[in-house]
């Protein structure tokens, strides 16, 4: 029975698409520009681009009379998970964090679940790494007997990577290695004096690894036949409160626009999407159902496909609360893989060190980028460990104290030549964090909370999670390998460090409705579709067979670009 208050026709589209960040951006512009028209179901509120308030901001502009400081009982009352990731909630960008005690979730341990319901979600606010998987990862699965084999390999891929580098513009360098392609580059940010003293201390000491920029979305050299009105990076690093600038890569800057241009797109914002519409008569989605988070109004759009973008938790919620008699437990869920293999990045672990030279030299501006140091872990027979199963990258930077080191030494010192010493630059410093691979087990999973609900009233989400052996025996190496790196290429006080990764706080949940080859072992077949509901693609976080050690924004791009085209493909051939 279908409830709505307007005649169906007028709540009718060719597609839907729920949530607007990394992939419902790429989702609405891909499918509106084939000429689709498109609703796009956003929960929080529309944010156009250039509306970042707190973008041109310093610390001295708020209120408060504590800078961006946020007060701790303010803190404490609803942002005390956000807050886990250690820069998160200022005042200058508070506005992009959700209020926990509004949207609660379960730990069973320990998982920092960190969101922004908004436009544009954490599209606004993720760290813009962009590389490609490889062969390595998407066959890592079949070779080392784990959970399921990846659907798809590179070649599947490498076109639409291409396609979504283009259009979000990314830049780097170059290296030709295999196990993480290249792709199409802007201009390469440039390394400091330092950091190429790590580059070649670790090309002359550890035959077959490399130091590289990262691989960051901003433009360094835009195209206007490609990127529009987009302008190029200021290199201000204040990327957490939005860009003015457009310079990296938002859906509200670049996909989203786009979208609109094509007037094939229609934005509903606080349109809370909680279950799909299954016709038992079909096989397929009718819709979906939404409660307005503004009045709290029950509505249902209906669509010939609809793009699940919501997040790799938000899209896995949506199915399992789609419940019905065909799919008591969840729509997709027939495999009881539905909520399960949840992975994330584990990191928080490497080496710092001081590097005693060119004190004569310093960089200009805050480059919003480091380095990178790509996986020579279990690689091959020269490198394969025994301790472990798959590998990590590292990113870090190098800088030069700046007068923040005076706050420790006041203690100490006074007077004139105190205040002088800080004028200058103080000592280079520089920090490696490593980002390792987790591997997807089965009894890392999310389920259904019927007891406690969120500000809308529905189920939430329980979160069973844990990093495991193999995780744990990665970070002695990644710990290990970056203090060996660093001293070899003359650092000085080096010292490493563990200081503990929970699930979440690498904001890059995977898993939880992987794609896979049989509906038997699986949630998704190799086009993102739902096995269960062949019209419902899932292309998020929430697809991924694997995790790679890479930074996965990239492949969600890729992956929705590809999925988009083949659904506009069959629905042609009236396929769907």
């Amino acid at each position: 029975m279908y409830f709505n208050s307007q005649g169906k026709a007028e709540v009718t589209y060719d597609a839907i698409v729920v949530g607007s960040g990394i992939s419902g951006g790429w989702a609405a512009k891909e499918l509106s520009q084939k000429g689709l028209k498109t609703l796009v179901l956003e929960r929080g509120r529309r944010v156009r681009h250039g509306e970042y308030p707190t973008a041109g901001m310093d610390p001295w502009d708020y209120e408060s009379g504590a800078g961006e400081r946020v007060p701790q009982a303010e803190i404490d009352q609803h942002y005390a998970k956000q807050d886990r990731t250690g820069f998160a909630i200022k005042q200058s960008n508070k506005q992009w964090f959700v209020k926990d005690d509004e949207h609660p979730y379960t730990e069973v341990k320990r998982f920092d679940w960190i969101r922004g319901y908004h436009e544009g979600g954490r599209s606004l606010t993720w760290g813009r790494q962009s590389y490609r998987l490889s062969d390595l990862d998407f066959e890592a699965n079949a070779r080392d007997g784990i959970a399921v084999d990846w659907p798809i390999r590179y070649a599947d891929l490498k076109p639409w990577y291409d396609y979504v580098e283009t259009f979000a513009g990314v830049s780097g360098q170059a290296e030709g290695l295999a196990h993480l392609p290249d792709g199409n580059f802007l201009p390469p940010m440039e390394m400091n004096c330092v950091e190429k003293e790590l580059k070649k201390g670790v090309a002359a000491n550890f035959g077959g690894r490399l130091v590289t920029i990262g691989r960051t979305a901003h433009l360094t050299q835009p195209n206007p036949a490609i990127h529009g009105s987009r302008g190029k990076c200021q290199f201000r690093n204040r990327c957490v409160r939005g860009c003015p600038y457009g310079a990296y890569f938002s859906s509200n800057a670049s996909t989203i626009p786009a979208a609109e241009a094509s007037g094939n797109m229609t934005m509903r914002p606080h349109s809370v999407v909680h279950s799909i519409i299954f016709d038992k008569e079909t096989g397929k989605a009718a819709g979906v159902r939404v409660i307005d988070g503004q009045t709290g109004e029950q509505h249902e759009f209906f669509a010939r496909i609809v793009f699940l973008c919501a997040s790799a938790l938000g899209s896995t919620h949506i199915l399992l609360n789609s419940q019905s008699e065909e799919h008591p437990d969840g729509l997709g869920n027939g495999s009881g893989q539905l909520g399960r293999n949840l992975m994330d990045h584990h990191f928080k672990v490497g080496a710092n060190g001081v590097y005693d030279g060119f004190h004569d030299r310093y960089y200009k501006g805050r480059r919003p980028n480091g380095f990178y140091i790509p996986r020579f872990r279990n690689l091959g027979p020269d490198s394969n460990r025994k301790d472990f199963l798959r590998g990590y990258g590292y990113q870090g930077s190098a800088s030069r104290d700046n007068w923040m080191r005076g706050v420790k030494e006041m203690e100490m010192t006074m007077g004139a030549d105190f205040k002088d010493a800080l004028v200058l630059p103080g000592a280079w410093r520089m920090g490696m964090t490593g980002f390792g691979e987790c591997l997807p087990y089965e009894d890392n999973r999310v389920y259904l909370n019927q007891d406690v609900k969120d500000i809308h009233g529905l189920p939430t989400l329980t979160i069973d999670a844990e990093f495991k052996e193999n995780e744990k025996a990665m970070r002695k190496d990644m710990a290990q390998s970056a203090a060996e790196m660093m001293e070899a290429s003359g650092f000085k006080d080096v010292e490493m460090y563990d200081d503990v990764s929970f699930p979440g706080l690498g904001i890059h949940e995977m898993g939880t409705a992987r794609m896979g080859r049989s509906a038997k072992t699986s949630v998704l077949n190799k086009w993102n579709q739902v096995w269960e509901a062949p019209n419902v693609f899932v292309t998020d976080g929430a697809a991924m067979t694997s995790a790679a050690c890479q930074n996965p924004s990239l492949t969600y791009m890729a992956l929705t670009a590809r999925a988009a085209d083949y659904a506009v493909k069959e629905l042609n051939k009236m396929n769907l």
